[in-house]
């Protein structure tokens, strides 16, 4: 990974090498969806549906609820702000319909790798790979790994996407900084006490 103290540096650079976003755009290929994004997000290309579910059981719990199907295609992240109530609605309905077969609004591990194993494919609707990892994480698999490398200078990282990972690094650096300077000048930051221990007026 790059070094954090590039930022005054990559300011400086020209915007001209742009790799084009890294927006949730459409696949097009022929292999199913669940295929592209495990190739795509995960860098896998094995996989059976009992790993598939693990790996989007976010919280751990044995079933996937409407949350989780949501990230999982990508449609908890700032790119797919653009669909519609009505198209996150859609695509729930439709997965729920394929694998939620106890209708109690959750699906289960068995559930899924059942309906999997006897072909029920998760469908494409059109929103792309389903970003679903942090910051770090989506930089680093979609722009990093494929511009960059080890041998990567400061001079190298003029991309769009280099200039607004490291700003985000270098304004989370800054507000750490002033939350130390003013809790060592007061000892106590108002803004950061949890509401139910303040004094309502």
């Amino acid at each position: 990974m790059a070094p954090l103290n590039l930022l005054p540096i990559l300011l400086l650079l020209p915007l001209t090498l742009a790799h084009g976003s890294h927006e949730q755009t459409p696949m097009h290929d022929t292999s199913d969806w669940a295929s592209r994004h495990m190739a795509e997000e995960h860098h896998i290309s094995t996989f059976d549906a009992s790993a598939f579910f693990s790996l989007h059981d976010y919280s751990s719990r044995g079933n996937w609820d409407e949350d989780d199907v949501l990230k999982t295609y990508g449609l908890k992240d700032p790119s797919s702000s653009h669909v519609s109530a009505q198209g996150r609605e859609h695509l729930l309905k439709q997965i729920f319909d394929l694998y939620d077969t106890n209708h109690d609004k959750q699906i289960s591990r068995d559930e899924f790798v059942s309906a999997f194993d006897a072909g029920r494919r998760l469908p494409d609707f059109g929103y792309g790979p389903g970003h679903h990892g942090d910051d770090e994480y989506e930089y680093e698999i979609h722009h990093w790994e494929k511009y960059h490398g080890d041998d990567t200078k400061e001079e190298d990282l003029v991309h769009p996407e280099d200039i607004e990972h490291f700003a985000k690094h270098e304004q989370r650096e800054r507000e750490e900084e002033e939350l130390e300077r003013r809790e060592k000048e007061g000892g106590l930051v108002v803004e950061n006490i949890p509401g139910k221990f303040k004094r309502s007026a």
